[in-house]
Order: C-alpha cells, then sequence, then structure tokens
C-alpha cells in the first residue's frame, strides 16, 4: 500500500463527505418520522463498518461523532459541503492513499443506499441525490485523467 499519513484535518474531510452523505439523502425527502429511521439506518451501518470493514481507513472514519454540519444548517448548506467534501476527499485520496478510494466510495454510496432504504417514499429525490455523491467521488478522477489539450 502506498498510503502517506493522513492528518486529524484530512480524516474530518473525509468524515464529512462519509456522513454529510447520509445526511444529504435525509433531507432530501423531508418527512419528519423518516428522519429518524434514516438516522438510525446510518449510525447502524457506521457501527457495522466500526466492526466489519476490512479497510483502517474505513473503521477510522466509522468511529468519529458528528457530520461536521450544524442542527442549523440548510438543505442547501449540507448539499454544497457535502459534495465539497466528498471531491476533496477523492482527491485526496488518489493523491495520498489511493489503495483506499474504492473502499471509501464503497463505504460512502453503502451509506448513502442504507440511509435511502430505511424509510419508504422519496425514492427519486434520493435517487437524484445519490446519482450526486456518486459524481462528486468520480468526477474530479475523470477529469484528471482527461488527457491536456
Amino acid at each position: 500500500m502506498n498510503a502517506q499519513p493522513l492528518s486529524e484535518d484530512e480524516i474530518e474531510i473525509l468524515r464529512m463527505g462519509a456522513t454529510g452523505a447520509g445526511l444529504l439523502v435525509t433531507v432530501s425527502d423531508k418527512s419528519f418520522f423518516d428522519t429518524f429511521k434514516e438516522a438510525g439506518a446510518m449510525a447502524k451501518h457506521l457501527v457495522k463498518a466500526r466492526g466489519a470493514s476490512e479497510s483502517p481507513l474505513i473503521r477510522r472514519l466509522a468511529e468519529g461523532r458528528g457530520t461536521g454540519f450544524g442542527l442549523t444548517a440548510s438543505a442547501g448548506e449540507v448539499e454544497s459541503g457535502t459534495l465539497e467534501a466528498l471531491r476533496s476527499s477523492a482527491e485526496l485520496l488518489r493523491s495520498k492513499a489511493p489503495d483506499e478510494l474504492e473502499a471509501y466510495r464503497d463505504f460512502v454510496l453503502e451509506l448513502a443506499r442504507s440511509v435511502s432504504a430505511a424509510a419508504g417514499g422519496g425514492d427519486n429525490a434520493e435517487a437524484a441525490v445519490i446519482a450526486k455523491i456518486d459524481g462528486a467521488l468520480t468526477e474530479s478522477g475523470s477529469a484528471s485523467e482527461q488527457p491536456p489539450e
């Protein structure tokens, strides 16, 4: 593995992207009772990753608390902050820990999907958000892999 050590600030960016993805799915369909189910699904997914992930990075991310967003953050703030954190996370992992990028991407997408599946309804809105999450994790890599003009 060619991984360089990650600073605590870098770990927090990775964690904000992952937990923000779950939160973003939750705020995409604003149903009060569904929010509790979705928050529970996110917590269960993190607990499972903490104990079962083969990736030491994913286990470390799952140990943390919080999402990096305050209680008063708007849906727009959650979306822009999460997508930026995911783009930064992908770039960071490409440069410092490329062997962890696939595990991180899988972890984030599985987390978002588990939150989405926790409550009925909102499927179209949640699917659109998951597509944005996936795009944020892959877009900067595909752009950097294009040959220069």
